[in-house]
């Protein structure tokens, strides 16, 4: 016993109880010690309810390893189909004017070919840019630049303008963000979404130019960032898509921010595949 005792491994403490592992195996056998000096009888009962609950999970699990059975895998999320229409590539953008599209005109210009987003007060609701006509399954290409804050930007779709959120043009529905901490978010809904943002934060710049391909088709998504593909993505919630506008992004935010954004354009119902990874 002193010896098993000395080759034991602490699992958990609490008020001088301990769960111990002992031997090879994750649990072979585990035990409950207490220090007797001055106990406190309603602690060291708690305490051993706590740790024995403890050990249940442990020699559970154990034994499904020991068994040699895997662990539960996820569940696919199945894919609806690309809708079908008519194809067609827009310039969402003519590179002079905001015509085709809607928002304060206080907050957004045209400057040098490039939609200039910039506040230099308060926004209290996250506001957008959005196109007066809506999509549902698209190819959108464009190259985008987070000029001053922090503060990520994103291109929002598959949803609705929501003026009741606070600002006549905030949005309800996905989007992607760029560039600090990349990833994916559903507005007024989910919030973030499982999008693991490190692909992206590799090849994506803080305060530079960064091309974007958006491919979103069924309940599908995928997002390249210079070059490369770093999200690909299906929404397991397939009655949140909605044929919506796109919508440029201006963050909520309580410093000045100033984001560019030009050589936007989209192609409607486009094949499947993605355009601008490089090999």
């Amino acid at each position: 016993m002193e010896g098993d005792r000395a080759a034991a491994r602490t699992v958990a403490q609490w008020d001088g109880l301990e769960l111990v592992e002992i031997g090879y195996g994750l649990i072979s056998r585990s035990e409950v010690y207490f220090d007797p000096k001055e106990p406190n009888m309603t602690q060291l009962q708690t305490a051993r309810l706590v740790l024995l609950s403890i050990a249940v999970v442990l020699i559970a699990w154990s034994a499904g390893l020991t068994r040699g059975e895997e662990p539960a895998k996820p569940v696919a999320t199945a894919l609806v189909p690309p809708r079908t229409g008519k194809s067609e590539t827009i310039e969402l953008f003519n590179g002079k004017n905001l015509d085709g599209w809607e928002g304060h005109e206080k907050l957004w210009s045209v400057r040098d070919g490039v939609i200039v987003a910039r506040n230099t007060e308060t926004i209290p609701v996250s506001t957008y840019l959005l196109t007066k006509r809506k999509f549902t399954d698209f190819r959108l290409t464009c190259t985008v630049k987070l000029v001053e804050s922090e503060m990520h930007s994103g291109i929002a779709f598959w949803g609705r303008n929501a003026p009741e959120h606070g600002d006549r043009y905030t949005y309800a529905g996905h989007l992607v963000m760029f560039p600090s901490g990349w990833g994916m978010y559903d507005l007024f809904g989910r919030n973030g979404l499982p999008v693991d943002g490190a692909p992206a934060r590799q090849v994506g710049k803080q305060h530079d130019w960064n091309d974007l391909e958006i491919l979103a088709q069924g309940n599908r998504v995928r997002v390249v960032v210079n070059g490369t593909q770093v999200v690909d993505w299906s929404d397991p919630e397939p009655k949140r898509i909605l044929e919506g506008p796109i919508g440029l992004q201006l963050h909520s935010n309580k410093v000045p921010q100033e984001i560019h954004f030009k050589n936007l354009v989209l192609t409607t119902f486009p094949d499947d595949k993605l355009t601008t990874v490089k090999p």
